[in-house]
């Protein structure tokens, strides 16, 4: 075929003194074709000078305009839209060949056979230098991991080193990463971090490929289901994802984050090999910057970058994020509830609806919120006491039944305990409340003395009271009311001989250890 010669060094040889039947046996052409190139070149007025800068095919052109061109028979897809069309949820080349036909076919035109069809969208892939759709779709999935190699923290002032954990996410279809520096690879880290890169994406997928690892999953046997740890569940559910733990010792699952993951090891962990860092907050901001610059390099084999694909074809079929994000919870199983419908944690109670009195029931914890759960169902939630506080209730009405011994224990329900036993109890009662600057900070004090008219008569108790007061103690407490019970002081009216203080009970006298006490 004519189109095998090449033009241009037939006309070089020719400009060089050649002849024909001489460059036909030299290089073993034939010789009408080597005929038809001269007749061409001397038809168009062209010598080898005029088109030594000119590329071959060009020259081609020129000799023999319109010559080895095809034009097909068949209407010719918009191949753009099939390559953006390819990258959605489900869309197959299959279909996109069934609706091409039909499209044709109301044309009135001549439509290609599927095989056809493959065969042109793959040369046009390979054309425009652009990724196949036969592989990962967009928007679909995400794989994370932990990284191998690890940075370090360095203190200022002692330059002891902490070692950081880089967490690791990548989108498969653009290959668009994420790092995380973490202080440790604990659970919340591990979910934090979840957090932060579906922030950074501005949107969810469906999808997460994760390894067998126990923050993420429990366990993961040959046959049966999957048990994901309930922390981890429950953030992918937040973000309407599911968790798809790669086969154990089948790294090819998650074949792209393990690309990435030696990626950031030359690109950003050597980059910063020299650099020192004070505080997470300021690696975070060293290595979002590297992250950038790692994003946007031109890939090697396809057309665009990561951030280009993802922004052009990726970020548009990613799912919204929730209104509010992720909140991490920690869960507290096998509380029992009280007789008094309560459950207890970390020394303050929270109310459960009474038919749960009895039962054992799990407590999911948050930085704001505790929430009770039987099983999976959610029986109530209540505002968190704050860290540091103790002997708080935390009480619906609506949880309790009726009766005075489900009332909330409040100052007036202490007071009206106290007035039952007697007015000096009430007054106790009343300046143990007036020596508090907050309420509830004198309910425990006044409960621990009316509680003694459990173990001693409300005769008793009361006659207590009555001598802790005449000794002029501003506020008798517990301390003070118990000794005169122990030492039956309140049998006879009066005090032992003692030495009394603000901060303590009654001294016993010497006629106490001598055998001399009353009976």
């Amino acid at each position: 075929m004519v189109r095998k010669i090449k033009s241009k060094l037939i006309l070089e040889l020719r400009s060089q003194g050649q002849s024909g039947r001489a460059i036909a046996a030299a290089h073993g052409m034939s010789r009408n074709s080597i005929a038809q190139v001269f007749e061409a070149a001397d038809r168009e007025g062209l010598s080898y000078d005029d088109i030594a800068e000119v590329p071959e095919a060009e020259v081609y052109a020129r000799l023999f305009p319109g010559r080895g061109e095809h034009t097909s028979v068949y209407v010719q897809p918009d191949w753009t839209r099939v390559h953006r069309e390819l990258a959605r949820v489900g869309v197959t080349l299959k279909l996109l060949h069934s609706e091409y036909v039909d499209l044709v076919k109301d044309e009135g035109g001549l439509a290609m056979s599927y095989d056809r069809f493959c065969r042109r969208y793959q040369h046009h892939v390979h054309l425009t230098g652009v990724a196949s759709r036969v592989g990962h779709k967009a928007g679909q999935a995400v794989e994370v991991d932990w990284a191998g190699p690890t940075m370090t923290l360095t203190n200022p002032v002692t330059g002891a080193e902490q070692k950081v954990y880089l967490f690791i996410a990548c989108l498969p279809f653009s290959r668009y990463a994420f790092v995380e520096p973490c202080a440790d690879m604990t659970q919340t880290s591990w979910l934090n971090a979840h957090v932060a890169m579906f922030d950074y994406f501005g949107g969810s997928v469906p999808r997460i490929v994760c390894d067998n690892l126990k923050t993420g999953v429990i366990t993961r046997p040959r046959e049966g289901e999957i048990v994901l740890n309930d922390s981890y569940r429950e953030l992918a559910g937040h973000y309407l994802a599911a968790v798809l733990p790669a086969r154990v010792g089948k790294p090819k699952d998650k074949a792209s984050v393990e690309n990435t993951v030696w990626h950031v090891a030359t690109r950003i962990n050597a980059k910063l090999r020299e650099h020192s860092f004070a505080s997470l907050a300021q690696l975070r901001q060293a290595i979002r910057a590297e992250l950038e610059t790692y994003n946007a390099e031109p890939f090697q084999k396809r057309a665009g970058s990561r951030a280009s694909v993802f922004r052009t074809e990726e970020e548009p079929l990613l799912r919204p994020l929730p209104a509010v994000a992720y909140e991490i919870a920690t869960w507290v199983y096998g509380r029992k509830v009280a007789k008094n419908s309560h459950v207890v944690w970390q020394k303050n109670s929270y109310s459960v609806p009474y038919p749960n009195i009895g039962k054992t029931v799990d407590l999911r914890i948050t930085p704001t919120m505790v929430e009770i759960y039987d099983g999976h169902d959610r029986l109530t939630s209540h505002v968190r006491v704050p860290t540091g506080t103790s002997g708080v209730y935390r009480t619906h009405d609506g949880d309790l039944p009726g009766g005075k011994g489900y009332q909330p224990w409040d100052e007036h329900r202490v007071r009206d305990w106290a007035t039952r036993i007697g007015a000096n109890t009430l007054t106790v009662v009343d300046r143990i409340f007036a020596a508090v600057p907050v309420t509830e900070q004198g309910l425990d004090p006044a409960l621990a003395v009316l509680r003694l008219s459990r173990r001693f008569t409300a005769g008793r108790v009361e006659a207590a009271c009555k001598i802790a007061l005449e000794a002029n103690i501003r506020s008798p407490r517990y301390s003070h009311v118990r000794p005169i019970l122990d030492t039956g002081q309140d049998k006879t009216g009066t005090a032992a001989p003692s030495s009394q203080s603000e901060g303590g009970g009654y001294v016993r006298g010497a006629a106490y250890y001598g055998g001399g006490r009353s009976k």
